[in-house]
């Protein structure tokens, strides 16, 4: 079920991509001087959609590592709940192995033994 739910979510974001990459074929001039540009001092060009994907994947990215950053406090915690679980597992194992079982009497029961119940009054 998850597979076709994949597949579902990724065929059309890949058709998607491929028609955006044919259809922004052409070339842009990225330049990395402000001060002139007319005559930058380093310019790259870069296709429009390879640059689209590039800024798309770097946010990504960045948003990624900022939540990873962000759950580090319950990462944090989580591991010392673990640790402390495990700890507390191995002292029950170990009380557990400490304790003797109770052995009940295994010779006959008395013939006149009857169980003593004490009924109260009724409250008045």
């Amino acid at each position: 079920m998850r597979k076709l739910i994949t597949a579902l979510i990724l065929v059309p974001l890949a058709i998607v991509l491929v028609t955006f990459a044919v259809a922004n074929r052409q070339t842009v001039i990225i330049s990395f001087d402000p001060f002139d540009q007319a005559h930058p001092a380093y310019a790259l060009p870069v296709p429009l959609f390879a640059l689209v994907l590039a800024l798309v994947i770097g946010g990504v990215i960045i948003g990624g590592a900022a939540a990873w950053l962000r759950q580090s406090k319950w990462r944090r915690s989580a591991r010392l709940a673990q640790a402390q679980a495990r700890e507390l597992s191995v002292e029950l194992e170990r009380l557990k192995r400490s304790l003797r079982p109770v052995e009940l009497p295994s010779g006959p029961v008395a013939a006149d033994y009857q169980p003593r119940l004490t009924i109260p009054p009724p409250a008045a």
